[in-house]
Formats: structure tokens, sequence, C-alpha cells
């Protein structure tokens, strides 16, 4: 098991470096920040001295060796915009899009897993054929669409919740979170919502699957004429069997929603990473592209790290061929 986790971590590591080259690469054929950090009437001189400040002046190879030193140490640069560590700036969101994030995931693992579960064991009844329906709308309808409408019935029309902000927050391990007042759980309830409809429906669909597939097999008719109960059957051999698929969707699932939630955080006016990185991007703040980027790709590759964790510890096949 060991060797399996450290020949997965150099291949993390080596993932890592490469997507470096090509986050780099990428963002420095974009526009010429020299054009938003300067004012056009500037003369040559001031433009010279601009880009010097910056190190834009060097080959692309030694701003790519800059750009790697500084990861090792933290250090993506100062923003163009804010003229302040590019870092700090991300970490500063950091809170608010996590907290969205696991909310989301939250109500998608609490309403897709019982759902998905109960329409996989009684597949033929008509409830089970409307919650399958169902799911269907959670794939087909628009975020946007989806989160103005739910600001349009349950903050306009109704008026139980707020329609945007972060509203009150306490502080918990050096950081600000919502869902520790009610003022501000009210606020959460609504983007999350909207983020997690679409992971949900993928969660509940994937379960029934994996109920309709695991229900035939040898196991699971041995343990019934073992006289096990129904529930030790569906919840000890079933469910078990249908962790190993959904850890790989919850976790991938998980580094999506910090990673796309721009919609959302942009409907609902929530000051998280996306809306930073949308604003980043139309001024070219070239340093808090590169560090969000970055920060993705570390957080993807530390998730799929994690899975194969889980995996070797759920799947005793996987230990097995790791030996071998």
């Amino acid at each position: 098991m060991a060797v399996s986790l450290i020949r997965r971590l150099i291949q993390a590591i080596f993932v890592i470096l490469a997507m470096t080259v090509i986050v780099f690469v990428g963002v420095n054929v974009i526009g010429n920040p020299v054009d938003i950090l300067i004012n056009p009437d500037a003369n040559q001189a001031e433009r010279l001295r601009v880009i010097a400040h910056y190190g834009l002046d060097q080959p692309l190879w030694k701003q790519y060796m800059l750009f790697l030193q500084g990861l090792v140490h933290g250090d993506f640069g100062n923003s163009f915009v804010y003229g302040r560590p590019a870092l700090s700036l991300i970490l500063e969101r950091l809170p608010a899009t996590l907290e969205l994030a696991i909310s989301a995931l939250l109500i998608a693992i609490v309403i897709g897993l019982p759902l998905g579960l109960y329409a996989g064991l009684y597949p033929n009844r008509i409830s089970s054929r409307l919650i399958m329906s169902g799911s269907i709308l959670g794939f087909s309808l628009p975020t946007f669409w989806v989160g103005l409408m739910l600001i349009m019935v349950f903050a306009v029309e109704l008026r139980w919740l707020p329609t945007n902000g972060r509203g009150a927050t306490a502080e918990f391990l050096g950081a600000q979170w919502s869902f520790l007042t009610r003022n501000g759980l009210s606020h959460l309830l609504l983007p999350a919502f909207n983020l997690a409809l679409f992971k949900t429906s993928l969660i509940l669909r994937l379960t029934r699957a994996g109920v309709q597939e695991v229900l035939p097999q040898d196991y699971i008719k041995f343990a019934r004429a073992k006289g096990l109960s129904e529930r030790r059957i569906v919840f000890v051999h079933v469910l078990k069997n249908l962790m190993i698929p959904l850890v790989t969707i919850i976790g991938l699932e998980f580094g999506s929603l910090i990673a796309f939630s721009v919609v959302t955080e942009s409907i609902f006016a929530w000051p998280g990473m996306g809306k930073l990185i949308i604003d980043s991007i139309n001024l070219l703040d070239r340093p808090v592209i590169v560090a969000y980027l970055m920060m993705m790709v570390i957080l993807f590759v530390g998730l799929n790290f994690i899975i194969d964790v889980c995996y070797t510890l759920l799947d005793p096949r996987v230990r097995l061929d790791a030996k071998a």
C-alpha cells in the first residue's frame, strides 16, 4: 500500500509541474497587462518603468523560472489591480467559496443518495419513475435561470429569503463563516441549493444505476439465502459496494463545485473566488489569474490523490494489485 501511494504521489507532482507550464504559457499569451496598468497618455519612459517593475521585460523562460520559485514559496506576485499579494486576495475569498461548495455538496448527498437508493430498490413504483423524471430537470435546467427563478419566487414573491450577499458572519478557525449565524444561513440557502441542483441529479442517477448493478450479484443472493434482513443487505452489502464509484464522483464534483461556482456567485453576489477571478480576467490581472488556476490544479490533483487513498481502503483488490 505504501509503495502504491508513493507512486501516485510522484505522479501527482509531475502532473502539477506539467500544469505549471500550461497555465503560465496560456495566461502569458493573453493580452498585454501594461495597457491597463498605466494611463494611455503616459510616455515611453513610464511604460518601460512599469514593464521592468513587473518583470514583463524578461524572457518568457526566465519569467517561468521566477514563477516556479515563487510557487515553491507561495508567492505569485502582487496583483496588478489591487497592489497586494495575489495569493492573499484569493485566500480572503476562499472561505466563502468553500462554505458554498461544502453546503451544496451536503445538500446533493443528503437528497440524491436516499432518492437514488429508493429508485434503485423499487424501480417499478410510480414514485421512483417520478424521481428519475425529476432528475432530468436537474441536468437540463441552466444554472443561471434556476438561480433567477429561486430569487424571483423565494426572495421577491414570498420574501422568505434574502436575494444576495453573504449576510452576517461569525469567526471560526480564523475565518468568517455564514452558516454560524441565522442571518448568514438564510443568505446561504438559495445559492447552495442552486449550486447543488446538478450534483443532486448526478448522485441520484449514479446511485440508482449502482443499486441496479449490485442487486443481481451472487453475494446479494447469498446474503438473502442466509436469512439476513433487508436492512442489513442494503446498508452493509449494497451501500459498501456503491461507495467505490461514488467516492470518485463526490470527490471530483467537490472540486468542480469550487472551481465552477462562478455563475452562482455572480447571480447571488456571493463574495467568493468566482467573482474575483471574473473581475481579474476582465482586467487582465495576470498574477491573480495564475494563482487561482494553480490553486485549482493543486486542488484537483490533491482530490485525486485522496480518492486513490480511499480506493485503497475501500477495495481490497487495489491493495492486492499494489502488492503484486
